[in-house]
């Protein structure tokens, strides 16, 4: 047993710390609060500690572990609302109240809780890491899969089947070094990525069903997004959007470092959404992980591998994961303020030297992955950030240093939020560079002629950029028919198109498909009148095409409905275009 000999706010230093190894658990204090070694110098150890030190002083007691900051794992995880160390604040509110009292702890998962667990091996299986072992209901979305931990290979010479408590023996494997059992819980370093058989190429986009996103700048699944933007641009929104509706199996949400109030409407919210596949609670398959810019920043530094952490389990056992982090920004504070206390050398705006490799260690946990395990079994984790740049200054350190590892910037812009154009992404800030990895997907499933289509629909809107200086200095009737014909074609590419409505029953999400055929409506309308203008037919006669007022209702248009419905658009508009030029 330790003692303390320096407080500094969370930051605490300890000796008489015999064996103490760096990122080992401790308890400080006579509340025990959990604290995390990050430091060892000859026979001083320093402290972050996870929760207020008010009141603490020199001499009291520290405990050590012997165990780094760890999650449980086991069936009981999905619908769980988590702090920053995975203390389960729905037990503690019933525990404590409204107020988390110092020093409270509670187990992760239900001890008590029965699960009917079902195996898939049989006595005298051979059976090696990752293996799974059998399968419990966990809710009805998810089926929880219980995998043989990692670093344990033998024979199974005993197997349950029916009812267990997660801590029950559920089989016992015949090891090199003797006999081992086997549960349902099983706990990992958070620190640690959790080891995979192979990385795989992210080529499969993940659909999100909003048009900019998937269209213009799509993600892979297994990739990595970066979403940066100023208060009121729509980060959350967005994040709750890619929530709801992206094609993956699993969401974990972390709500780091936000504001009580705005993490307080996810957890209202989350609850009642509905997963629109299968019209059950969306909580069924989300783990949410809060930590609020109120509660302890030093528990906001580890919230973030907690999530993760989390998220590769379920990826281990072969699910398409989706992790949203809200905001990085506000970890990074918390890294920030803890190398202060530690008397660190600063980096770049007070923020530490090793700013860039944190964040790196935490994107480059995303992948698509063969998983460990005898079995060929894929799975993937898509990891979503989102940043809050100060003022909206997308040079500061932390965006800068997220955009040299994420392959996606869905760059969020205040002007556009204020003139209700949602989602906020910029067009011609943005980028991804999965383009090319995705390409293939998108010709097989959706069109031929997607990448083609995707690159005039945004060379349209680059020009409209450049013309929008010459309108600002002379007037719109200064331009060419050509040159107004393209505004209105850009017009129709951002209102029709970009613009979607996430309160709408039918616009907040487009099926790939719809997205392909809505954008060629848009841009087989700006070719037939390019045609017509050189067949010397007037501009103002191609815009009072009635066609033009079906186009802008196209995206209202049901998923099962847009095929038939477009044909006839498109029938519609050759007819009309022929009138014209007879």
């Amino acid at each position: 047993m330790g003692k303390i000999i320096k407080v500094s706010g969370p930051v605490v230093i300890a000796e008489g710390l015999s064996n103490a190894r760096m990122y080992d658990v401790v308890k400080v204090g006579e509340k025990e609060l959990l604290g995390e070694i990050i430091e060892l110098r000859k026979n001083k150890a320093t402290i972050q500690v996870y929760e207020e030190t008010s009141g603490m002083g020199p001499g009291e007691p520290v405990l050590p572990t012997g165990q780094p900051l760890s999650v449980e794992l086991a069936p009981g995880l999905m619908g769980a609302i988590y702090d920053g160390i995975q203390r389960p604040l729905n037990v503690i509110s019933s525990i404590a109240g409204d107020y988390m009292t110092r020093g409270i702890s509670a187990d992760a998962v239900d001890r008590k809780k029965e699960w009917n667990f079902q195996p898939k091996l049989n006595r005298g299986a051979r059976v090696t890491q990752g293996d799974i072992l059998g399968v419990v209901k966990e809710t009805e979305l998810v089926e929880h899969r219980v995998m043989i931990p990692v670093g344990l290979e033998g024979e199974i010479i005993d197997i349950y089947e029916g009812p267990a408590k997660v801590e029950d023996v559920i089989a016992k494997i015949k090891t090199k070094d003797g006999p081992k059992e086997v549960t349902m819980l099983q706990r990992w370093p958070v620190r640690i990525p959790r080891p995979s058989k192979e990385k795989l190429h992210p080529e499969i986009p993940m659909i999100t069903g909003q048009r900019v996103l998937d269209t213009f700048f799509p993600i892979a699944k297994g990739g990595t997004a970066c979403v940066p933007g100023p208060f009121g641009s729509g980060k959350t929104v967005v994040q709750h959007q890619l929530s709801k509706w992206s094609d993956t199996d699993i969401i974990v949400f972390i709500g780091c470092g936000e504001r009580g109030n705005e993490m307080a409407e996810v957890l209202l919210e989350f609850p009642e959404l509905k997963d629109p596949r299968s019209g059950l609670p969306l909580m069924d398959r989300t783990i949410l992980v809060a930590n609020t810019s109120n509660m302890p920043f030093a528990a906001r530094e580890a919230s973030v591998y907690t999530g993760i952490t989390l998220a590769e389990y379920y990826r281990d056992m072969g699910y398409n994961v989706s992790l949203m982090a809200d905001s990085t920004s506000r970890w990074a504070e918390a890294l920030r303020e803890i190398s202060g206390r530690l008397e660190e050398m600063p980096g770049e705006e007070g923020y530490p030297a090793y700013l860039s490799s944190r964040t790196a260690m935490f994107y480059e946990r995303a992948g698509r992955v063969i998983t460990l395990g005898s079995e060929k079994r894929e799975g993937s984790l898509t990891v979503i950030g989102a940043v809050s740049p100060p003022g909206g200054d997308f040079s500061e350190p932390v965006t800068q240093a997220t955009l040299r590892i994420t392959k996606v910037f869905w760059a969020l812009d205040a002007p556009l939020a204020y003139k209700r154009h949602f989602p906020a992404i910029h067009w011609l800030l943005s980028y991804s560079l999965y383009l090319d990895d995705v390409e293939n997907w998108w010709r097989s499933n959706v069109g031929d002629d997607w990448r083609s289509r995707r690159d005039a629909a945004m060379e349209l809107l680059q020009k409209e950029s450049e013309l929008e200086e010459i309108v600002r200095l002379v007037g719109v009737e200064s331009l060419s028919s050509k040159d107004r014909l393209l505004l209105e074609t850009t017009k129709s590419i951002r209102e029709d198109f970009l613009y979607q409505n996430a309160y709408h029953e039918i616009d907040t999400y487009s099926s790939a498909k719809k997205q392909y055929a809505l954008l060629k409506l848009i841009l087989n309308f700006h070719g037939l009148a390019m045609k017509a203008l050189d067949d010397g037919i007037q501009l103002k006669n191609i815009l009072a095409l009635p066609i033009r007022g079906d186009i802008v209702k196209a995206r209202f248009v049901p998923e099962d409905e847009f095929k038939i419905a477009f044909g006839k658009i498109e029938d519609g508009m050759k007819v009309q275009f022929t009138k014209l030029g007879d």
